[in-house]
């Protein structure tokens, strides 16, 4: 009988670490507009979802079945995040401010492949050079990496574009 107690708690963990990754995918999806590839997702997730769900209303006299559910329910999402990491799906806008003002940065940046666009700012210590590049979420790191490698002091803020028209990554982007 103890046997199966185990087993049933592991078939819980499980089941509901595959819903909520599927659930967190999902979420991520329809975030970035992928809707049929989201359609499709939320397809698994849902008869995951009442399977696991079932198990769980059928045997919620012992209380390791619903610890085994909100378990399951925790790494789950840190599964899904994790791999939407990996998939890094999208693209981000990087803001670059520096007080260097050689126009090598730009063109060290552009000649790596990044569209970059600059003009001079005003900050509170005096004049600056601002920086914005598009990139694939897949080259976020790489990015951040040339920079600190052109200027160690930089200033870098990034986030993700809602949408975007025109211009250098959009020729590049529909090729």
């Amino acid at each position: 009988m103890l046997e199966n107690s185990f087993t049933l708690i592991a078939i819980i963990l499980v089941i509901n670490i595959v819903y909520v990754t599927f659930f967190t995918l999902r979420m991520i999806l329809t975030l970035k507009n992928q809707r049929y590839l989201a359609a499709i997702t939320s397809m698994f997730e849902v008869v995951i979802y009442v399977v696991g769900l079932g198990i769980v209303l059928d045997n919620l006299n012992e209380i390791e079945n619903l610890i085994a559910y909100a378990v399951g329910y925790g790494i789950g999402v840190i599964v899904g995040m994790k791999i939407e990491e990996k998939l890094a799906l999208g693209y981000i806008t990087v803001n670059v401010i520096t007080k260097e003002f050689d126009s090598d940065i730009p063109n060290a940046l552009r000649n790596r492949g990044y569209g970059v666009t600059n003009w001079l700012a005003d900050g509170r210590e005096g004049p600056r050079l601002m920086m914005q590049i598009l990139t694939s979420r897949k080259s976020e790191q790489d990015l951040y990496s040339s920079v600190k490698a052109l200027d160690t002091k930089a200033f870098i803020i990034s986030h993700e574009p809602k949408a975007f028209y025109g211009g250098f990554w959009v020729k590049a982007i529909r090729r």
